[in-house]
């Protein structure tokens, strides 16, 4: 029987072709087939797999060549130093995201009482993690979808955060007239001609999420329209978009009534979220 130094060696050179990280992918996959983690692969490189095992890591390998997530093979995804679960129903997050999380917590004061709402939700990382870094807000998670909103909630009651409550909304539709301190969302925001919509884990992902009309700017344009009537003076809203929106967006932002506009750049110094206060 192949041990696990042999069978990682035989993935890692399969993935190659289709896989930024094929190692990566390989030792991870072989963690959910043997239920261990990695430094159990590094401790027992000669351990050989049972021949159940073996069949098992090569469907998820096959499953990864044919360009399946890993996130959505293995079910979760790590943000913010928290495990989140994630299936085809929700995007797989990001690291480029937490930017955002980052802007979120030097606005928010440390311990006086303040009010957030994260619009389009997904799987939750946004209002989760505020929530648990910020236990003294309250956050309200928004998303079009039930299914999305299930998630969400599934990964909230995973972190134990109780300072949360979700609601099926298309946007601010279903909102009622309250006031918030920081309105925040990664929404949609790739053109519906794309490129990159059908390459990579994007082909997998729910296109509900990834594509908006009018060059990718149409539901940013509704949150800058629309967060006018659900924002506190002195409130921000922040907005992820694409790294060449920095522009409209800033425009969107300033025709809208907001002040104090700037643009923030990600992990590979592309322009990332953009960040305006209602004054």
């Amino acid at each position: 029987m192949p041990c696990i130094k042999s069978v990682l060696n035989d993935a890692t050179k399969i993935l190659a072709n289709c896989s930024d990280s094929p190692q990566l992918d390989a030792e991870v996959l072989l963690c959910l087939t043997l239920k261990k983690d990695r430094t159990y692969l590094r401790t027992w490189p000669d351990k050989e797999l049972e021949a159940e095992q073996e069949a098992a890591f090569w469907e998820y390998l096959n499953k990864r060549q044919q360009g399946t997530p890993v996130a959505y093979l293995t079910g979760t995804r790590e943000f913010w130093s928290r495990d989140f679960l994630v299936t085809p129903d929700v995007l797989i997050p990001r690291a480029d995201t937490e930017l955002l999380i980052e802007l979120c917590l030097t606005i928010i004061p440390a311990n006086a009482p303040s009010s957030i709402i994260d619009l389009g939700t997904g799987s939750g990382i946004i209002a989760i993690t505020l929530a648990a870094e910020c236990p003294h807000t309250e956050v309200t998670a928004t998303d079009y979808s039930l299914t999305a909103l299930h998630i969400a909630q599934l990964n909230a009651k995973q972190h134990n955060i109780n300072n949360i409550q979700f609601v099926q909304s298309d946007w601010f539709n279903e909102i009622t007239p309250t006031h918030y301190h920081l309105i925040v969302s990664n929404p949609p925001y790739i053109a519906p001609d794309d490129q990159h919509l059908i390459q990579g884990d994007l082909r997998f992902e729910p296109l509900s999420a990834l594509r908006s009309d009018e060059q990718g700017l149409r539901d940013i344009k509704i949150l800058a329209e629309t967060a006018p009537r659900y924002i506190l003076p002195q409130g921000y809203l922040l907005v992820e978009h694409g790294y060449n929106q920095q522009q409209a967006v800033q425009t969107l932002f300033k025709e809208n009534g907001f002040s104090h506009i700037q643009t923030f750049t990600d992990l590979s110094g592309q322009p990332r979220v953009t960040r305006g206060q209602w004054l």
